[in-house]
């Protein structure tokens, strides 16, 4: 029997992107590259997105082996990877930081969910400020722009008094932020489905037309 072939590992397109010095962070990436699998844009690719990482342009390379290397990690190891996720048997995971009760874990923590939340709406939207989106996908959007609002303010909050380090209070907080990352990927994983169905009626829809007898 033939055995299937795996693409670069995750750890191996973390330590690509670290070393060409990516200036987005990992957990932003794939949910970046979750939300762009996912967007109806026709227009989407994964170099354009990839590109995006370093504002518009692939950083520079001291080879084409570097180059190959770099997208073939990229789009064989972790796009591929992602594109599972358009399965509700798959569903996808956000990052688990630390939520050891401290003030500083709590704002590492909120941060880590902001740059999350706007990764995935950002490759969602494919650049456009505008998007048509089906109607589970457009609530899902709704609720993560709320949540996004509150992992905001808990950064700000932070910020403010980086010091507070009441274990019992910070405890709370963290059950909470727990169960607000349930509903966050509740509701990212109804959007990518949401647009996965929406896109292969499009598809079939295309297909099953007649063409017009001339």
């Amino acid at each position: 029997m033939k055995k299937a072939t795996k693409g670069p590992s995750i750890k191996t397109a973390q330590a690509l992107l670290a070393k060409h010095e990516c200036p987005v962070p990992f957990h932003e990436v794939r949910t970046r590259f979750l939300g762009n699998i996912a967007t109806p844009a026709i227009s989407a690719s994964p170099l354009q997105i990839i590109k995006d990482l370093w504002g518009g342009e692939l950083p520079p390379f001291d080879s084409i082996e570097e180059v190959n290397e770099l997208l073939d990690t990229l789009v064989q190891g972790l796009w591929n990877d992602l594109t599972r996720h358009q399965k509700r048997s798959q569903p996808f995971r956000l990052t688990r930081p630390s939520t050891e009760p401290t003030a500083v874990d709590l704002g590492q923590y909120g941060l880590v969910r902001l740059q999350e939340l706007d990764g995935f709406i950002e490759g969602l939207f494919n650049g456009e400020d505008v998007i048509d989106l089906p109607e589970r996908a457009h609530e899902a959007v709704d609720r993560l722009a709320e949540m996004r609002a509150m992992m905001a303010g808990i950064c700000a909050l932070v910020s403010h008094a980086p010091d507070a380090d009441d274990a019992a209070k910070l405890g709370t907080t963290f059950s909470h932020l727990r169960e607000l990352t349930r509903i966050m990927e509740t509701e990212i994983n109804e959007a990518v489905l949401s647009c996965t169905r929406a896109r292969r009626q499009m598809i079939e829809g295309i297909l099953t037309e007649k063409p017009t007898v001339h």
